[in-house]
């Protein structure tokens, strides 16, 4: 079993994913550690060992684990962390990374680390050309052209960050946890802010897949990943695939793909 885990910038996934010979990726468990930028690697450690104790795995259960991350001092935690459990150096993804594909972009040691796993794996799983939308934090978009070619994407703020806002930049807006809204037009505040944040944001993925359509001349796979997605997938008129586990399956994807590299 290959350890996956995701570095985000509010969570730090963690993802034990086992691989068939048909090359098929299946989750054994998942668990999430909201970071805290106060915590030291010892508490980082013994909260990894909490969840492996509640999963019932040890680290000998694991051949390989590999990271993507998006906060660079959580990242340098982490890392210890799996030296400490491990005995090993976990993979890092990176532009350098063995990724299938190639980039048509000026800088693609900017793109983030987990936007590399979502089009690296889109790439290799999925009709080209494909747009991956993963629905966190912040909602970003993969574009991969024909010949798995990453021509870039776009970034939009989160949902969760689009209801944080409302609640705190306005004087009688309450504070909603995401859900699906019942109907378009609200009939109280609260169906108001759902419906403008979820079915907005579902509005806004059928019109930017529109456009990049447009802009690559022909029509697109859409995949849409994200721990937000569920949220907005039955919305979205445009047709799509939801994969949930995509990120998670992408890391052992390209761990496999790297690991003798190394």
């Amino acid at each position: 079993m290959i350890l996956a885990i995701d570095i985000g910038n509010t969570t730090v996934t963690l993802g034990g994913v086992r691989t068939a010979p048909q090359q098929t990726y299946f989750l054994k468990f998942t668990a999430r550690i909201d970071i805290d930028h106060t915590w030291s690697v010892s508490q980082y450690e013994a909260a990894i060992r909490h969840l492996f104790k509640d999963e019932n795995f040890s680290p000998s259960d694991f051949r390989g684990i590999i990271i993507s991350s998006v906060v660079p001092p959580v990242l340098a935690l982490l890392q210890e962390c799996v030296r400490r459990l491990f005995g090993t150096e976990p993979l890092l993804v990176t532009s350098k990374s063995d990724l299938g594909m190639t980039f048509s972009i000026p800088e693609p040691e900017r793109v983030g680390r987990d936007r590399l796993v979502d089009a690296s794996w889109a790439a290799a799983h999925y009709p080209l050309p494909v747009i991956t939308v993963d629905l966190g934090t912040a909602t970003t978009f993969n574009v991969i052209r024909e010949n798995h070619v990453f021509c870039g994407g776009a970034i939009a703020p989160g949902l969760d960050m689009g209801l944080r806002a409302l609640s705190e930049r306005t004087a009688q807006l309450p504070r909603l946890d995401l859900q699906i809204p019942k109907r378009t037009i609200g009939q109280n505040t609260e169906e108001c802010i759902l419906s403008g944040t979820i079915a907005g944001m579902a509005a806004m993925l059928d019109g930017m897949v529109q456009r990049i359509e447009a802009e690559l001349g022909s029509p697109a796979t859409l995949v849409l990943t994200g721990g937000a997605a569920r949220f907005v997938e039955p919305l979205v008129l445009h047709p799509h695939i939801y994969d949930p586990d995509l990120l998670l399956k992408g890391l052992a994807f390209l761990y496999e793909k790297n690991c003798e590299k190394t």
